[in-house]
């Protein structure tokens, strides 16, 4: 590819196109109307760090002397000057990959929206490219995976995604250096390791080594390539972004992607750290959400293990979530104008693992029946209610919340209110005090009628009561290892 044509040609489009590389022009840009109507999306971490099969930070550990993850490799595979990370690659086959029946799994589960890693890290390109040899087109699969994966995943009717996480690979790899290893100078662009820069604070919107401008156009291209190809309509970043010298950079691929995109339907952003300026794209909170409603879309991205983002077999990373939590930070999420970004891990010959499907079909049996609480609703003038809090922010998912019978989140749509208890009783009695009977002549409380009450996947008529406590309802004989969705049609 001829860089520079290609660089001209991006600004040439920003130069004649609606929105400019700058922040009051790119405030302009709104969410479009089909991304309000997104529940659930899958994530994919997949790539070369699932054949160690340790979790995806192991490019950059991997190369720390004294970690865990240098004293596995050296056990297992030798010493990094003999076997970096890079002699993974071939293992890396996805040989047994059917993107078909992936697509498949996700939709059951409920999935509108997919988003697979088009690169981590580590600097390996999950799709074809023509920046870089170090592509999964040229080697380890070869085969273009993640635009095989797109184009199913468009047929089954999903809307497109992809993540970049290429900015850290200025410091990921760079312990590399600080012994002998397969990481060494002279390192030139287009070498698979460079730059292996020194990691200082890596969070720091002004550490030192800053990116060059060098590094940054190999940066925006890459991300530019990735819309020119696949015309993904969501684009997620990883953190770094934020970083000062990223900022020029970030806001000429905005210009270029909200330019290209406006006539197919819009796009949008999802980033971290405050990496834009609010109003522009979505922000999302990593394995967290917010402890209350916002007025504004979110999005909570987390993985169905708390240890790893990526395939593993290490006991003490492959700890899986119940899918009776997942489907709890589903609701919660929801409940809260947000949408639940949920990853799985494939295994380096291209499977699901075992795991992975059992919670798929989990989701897809909890979906068949209480799809419409989720899909096509909006909020209700409280989201929740019961003892249990939710910690705001990010890494907050490290052990399960313990909800309770009379946690509830809330949400509407058609006129109806679905109340979601987080845990079904073992007495079979909801109470739900937000739709009591009440004097709403001085409190802002809810004074509605209520005309019948059904509980989603009950065929039994549910019977019920409301008084001045709560809306009292009463399951029979049903009960369920999963969240109880009750519907009240109102008045």
């Amino acid at each position: 590819m001829n860089r520079e044509r290609y660089l001209q040609e991006i600004d040439a489009v920003n130069a004649a196109g609606k929105y400019h590389p700058t922040w009051e022009s790119l405030s302009t840009h709104p969410v479009p109307d089909w991304y309000r109507e997104k529940r659930l999306g899958i994530f994919l971490h997949w790539g070369v760090f699932s054949v160690p099969a340790y979790h995806d930070w192991y490019a950059r550990n991997m190369y720390i002397k004294g970690s865990p993850e240098y004293e596995y490799h050296c056990q297992h595979y030798g010493q990094p000057k003999d076997f970096g990370f890079k002699d993974f690659i071939p293992q890396f086959k996805m040989e047994a990959f059917d993107p078909q029946a992936w697509v498949k799994l996700f939709r059951e589960a409920g999935a509108d929206y997919i988003v697979p890693v088009a690169e981590h890290h580590d600097g390996f390109q999950n799709y074809r490219s023509e920046l870089s040899h170090w592509n999964a087109a040229e080697m380890g699969p070869h085969r273009d995976i993640m635009g095989d994966l797109l184009v199913e995943a468009e047929r089954a009717g999903m809307t497109l995604g992809a993540s970049s996480h290429r900015v850290e690979h200025w410091w990921f790899l760079g312990h590399g250096q600080e012994f002998d290893s397969d990481i060494k100078q002279p390192m030139h662009l287009g070498d698979y390791a460079w730059p292996a820069m020194p990691e200082r604070e890596n969070q720091d919107l002004f550490s030192e080594p800053m990116p060059t401008d060098e590094f940054l156009t190999d940066w925006l291209l890459r991300c530019c390539e990735i819309v020119d190809r696949y015309h993904p309509r969501i684009l997620y970043f990883d953190w770094w972004i934020q970083h000062s010298a990223v900022k020029p950079y970030l806001q000429r691929f905005a210009a270029y992607y909200f330019n290209v995109m406006e006539s197919r339907g819009g796009c949008v952003i999802n980033y971290k750290h405050d990496a834009f300026p609010f109003g522009i794209g979505v922000p999302d909170i990593e394995r967290g959400q917010f402890a209350e409603a916002k007025p504004f879309l979110w999005q909570s991205d987390t993985s169905v293990m708390r240890g790893s983002w990526c395939y593993s077999v290490q006991p003490d990373k492959a700890v899986y979530k119940a899918p009776q939590e997942i489907v709890q930070d589903l609701l919660d999420v929801v409940s809260k104008n947000g949408r639940l970004l949920l990853n799985f891990g494939p295994k380096p010959d291209g499977t699901l693992a075992d795991k992975d499907i059992e919670i798929l079909h989990k989701l897809a049996d909890w979906m068949r029946v209480n799809d419409e609480c989720i899909h096509g609703t909006g909020l209700w003038r409280i989201n929740q209610e019961g003892p249990t809090k939710i910690q705001e922010g990010q890494f907050a998912d490290g052990a399960s919340r313990n909800f309770t019978s009379e946690d509830f989140r809330f949400t509407c749509r058609g006129g109806n209110i679905y109340a979601a208890c987080m845990a079904c009783p073992a007495d079979g009695k909801l109470h739900i005090r937000s739709l009591r009977e009440a004097d709403a002549s001085h409190l802002p409380l809810w004074h509605g009628i209520v005309r019948k009450v059904e509980v989603l996947g009950n065929p039994a008529q549910a019977a019920w009561t409301r008084d001045g406590e709560a809306l009292h309802v009463d399951l029979g004989t049903y009960r369920s290892d999963m969240p109880v969705v009750v519907k009240i049609i109102t008045d």
